[in-house]
């Protein structure tokens, strides 16, 4: 399994809120939250990790240059304006199998990302398994429909009957790489358009329940994040 961290976010909500370290480097429980996605995936069939980090932040880039695994750890410097475009420069890496995309601010219990992984691994049918979740403290969700096998049927801004959101946990294929590569030069620029496409292609994609997966956006977030992972 190859595993892709975007980490190439400005994080300025939390610096304009006085968090002084950027985004990557935010401690949770001690562990900076860019490490502690290294740590889950190298224990989760890890084949290789590739990293995006963005051109301004300089302390990212030189804590991620001195980790060392014994598997190949790919980094990528360069500033995106979304999620969709740090995919698209991170796509080399992940023609070869299954892989497992998330952003650095995915916070989840390690359990519960083990037993998806296992799930998406043993899965020889579908193009793709995306992590959900029914716990809503999102600002702005993306609803996942699904049917009662738990086959995406759609993404959707608004609803009043999807039990889901999006958690941010994208385990893929190859052939959703093409269809990436078709958004970007379609123009697209949002990953949930992105995730549209891959329905609108004919993959076959399906959803996984976590019980719980929160972001990192505020200051705030982080006590609730430490919370959640202790409970």
């Amino acid at each position: 399994m190859n595993y892709a961290i975007i980490a190439a976010g400005e994080g300025s909500r939390l610096a304009q809120e006085g968090v002084a370290l950027p985004k990557p480097l935010v401690k949770l429980n001690g562990i900076a939250m860019i490490q502690r996605l290294i740590d889950i995936f190298a224990k989760n069939n890890a084949d290789s990790i590739s990293i995006i980090v963005n051109e301004e932040m300089k302390q990212v880039q030189e804590y991620v240059k001195q980790i060392k695994l014994s598997i190949p750890l790919n980094i990528v410097v360069k500033s995106t304006p979304s999620s969709m475009h740090s995919f698209f420069e991170l796509r080399d890496y992940l023609r070869k199998g299954k892989f497992c995309l998330t952003t650095v601010d995915t916070i989840f219990k390690e359990d519960d990302f083990t037993k998806y992984i296992q799930a998406f691994i043993a899965d020889e049918n579908a193009d793709g398994m995306v992590a959900v979740t029914d716990y809503i403290d999102d600002e702005k969700p993306l609803y996942v429909d699904v049917d009662d096998n738990m086959k995406v049927t759609g993404f959707l801004d608004k609803s009043d009957s999807c039990k889901y959101i999006s958690g941010g946990i994208y385990g893929l294929t190859p052939k959703a790489i093409d269809t990436l590569e078709a958004c970007l030069s379609g123009g697209q620029s949002r990953m949930r358009n992105f995730q549209r496409q891959l329905i609108t292609d004919g993959l076959f994609i399906k959803a996984f329940p976590f019980p719980k997966i929160v972001d990192v956006d505020h200051a705030e977030d982080i006590a609730k994040a430490e919370t959640f992972l202790n409970s």
